[in-house]
């Protein structure tokens, strides 16, 4: 890197702006500088394998003692790859340009680098990062933002005031006060014991050898489904030995075995509070800005236990075929014309026909990604249209249309139904007739 980008301090965020060169990139390791995928092959996440020289420790112990953890300030350097065998999806945009290095359409392939910080207590910045472009998430207790230098628009979320009055109020009610039934509530090992059981019922729960990521001393635990016919080959949690917060997430595929087919993980991290520079956010001066004001979701009092739904329960229009990892989900009467239609109103009420519909928020996700006013061809995030994402994504099979990927499966049948399984495509036709 030059010598000017030295000067730099390791926990500043670059200014947004329009025009942003490659002088002024994030203070990133040189092995993840210009080129992301040639610097994650030249330096892979995993630096050393076997004992990193940690005491010993059981997966009931990491387990409790990560429940245990609370969130600690931090910030580093994460790289996110993904080889989902999916198309190519920035090719899409190429033409008209739409696409950038920084757009979260690209970490559905390939390798992405992104820069993150943390208070550990409610402000957080996240920014995906290109040569000359980013995308950041800014969270700052009861607003937040999204930036993206290729638009130059910046999208403002605030709580109305009625409802600002209202966390602040729980948050301080849920501090001050005793839970009603606290008594009753699972200690963390207790909960490591319910969640090993309940993992262990159809996985395999181990640890791998000792081994270090981003220069600190990890333990590996390892989750390793039982179920035949699933995508999913194991999973890989490297926690950190010192503050038990997972340093990278790895889930490996059955069709690659020297690859994992998702891998985020830290390269360089601190657990330094960072400054409150790096987590305040101004709108850069000419950027386009968007207020958004969106709403709590409704729920009884904070103190009091929220009831969970009958076990076993499912929508009318939902059922589950098969067990474990191998497990099927099908979803009947989803107006995918609906959902693709470019009208965002059309768009939200499919969406609430869904099993779990989207709250307030999530609708004026839908409503956002659909093409917002509901005129015109409904666009994404990268000004790509949802339906040639949806082309693009997936492939024409009899009756309808396949999404296959390393680890998931997503048959959308033109009857309105749709199957979603971590199963091969295959086995979602078979289901299908």
């Amino acid at each position: 890197m030059t010598s000017d980008v030295t000067t730099v301090p390791s926990d500043a965020p670059r200014p947004p702006r329009r025009g942003l060169s490659a002088r002024a990139r994030w203070a990133v390791p040189v092995a993840v500088g210009a080129v992301v995928v040639a610097g994650f092959a030249a330096a892979p996440l995993l630096a050393d394998a076997g004992s990193a020289g940690l005491p010993d420790i059981t997966a009931q112990q990491l387990v409790t003692q990560v429940l245990e953890a609370k969130p600690v300030p931090m910030s580093g350097t994460v790289v996110y790859t993904a080889r989902l065998g999916l198309p190519d999806i920035s090719s899409l945009g190429a033409v008209s340009g739409t696409v950038s290095p920084a757009d979260p359409i690209n970490l559905l392939s390939g390798s992405s680098t992104l820069r993150m910080w943390t208070d550990g207590a409610g402000r957080s910045r996240v920014s995906l990062l290109g040569a000359t472009s980013e995308y950041s998430v800014v969270h700052d207790t009861t607003q937040a933002w999204t930036y993206s230098s290729k638009q130059d628009a910046v999208t403002h979320y605030t709580l109305s005031a009625t409802d600002a009055a209202k966390l602040k109020a729980e948050q301080q009610k849920r501090a001050q006060t005793p839970v009603p039934g606290a008594s009753e509530l699972p200690t963390p090992s207790q909960a490591a014991d319910q969640a090993l059981s309940q993992a262990q019922q159809y996985s395999t729960v181990t640890l791998d050898s000792q081994t270090t990521v981003a220069g600190r001393g990890a333990y590996q635990l390892v989750v390793t489904p039982k179920t035949s016919g699933t995508l999913v080959a194991h999973i890989v949690v490297t926690v950190d030995a010192a503050t038990y917060t997972p340093l990278r997430v790895q889930v490996w595929s059955t069709d690659n075995a020297k690859a994992p087919a998702l891998e985020v993980g830290f390269t360089d991290v601190s657990f330094a509070k960072p400054s409150d520079a790096v987590l305040s956010f101004s709108a850069p001066p000419g950027a386009k800005v968007t207020e958004k004001t969106v709403t709590l979701p409704q729920h009884t009092d904070a103190t009091k236990p929220t009831p969970s739904p009958t076990a076993g329960a499912l929508p009318q229009n939902v059922t589950v075929t098969g067990t474990g990892w191998a497990s099927v989900v099908e979803v009947r009467g989803v107006n995918v014309s609906a959902l693709l239609s470019g009208n965002a109103a059309a768009a939200a009420a499919a969406a609430r026909d869904l099993p779990h519909p989207p709250t307030a928020q999530g609708q004026d996700v839908v409503s956002q990604f659909m093409g917002g006013d509901g005129t015109g061809p409904s666009k994404s995030g990268s000004g790509l249209s949802a339906s040639t994402l949806y082309d693009g994504l997936t492939k024409a099979v009899p009756g309808g249309r396949l999404l296959s990927s390393a680890l998931v499966s997503v048959l959308i049948l033109d009857d309105g139904r749709v199957l979603a399984g971590a199963v091969p495509g295959a086995t979602l036709q078979q289901l299908a007739g």
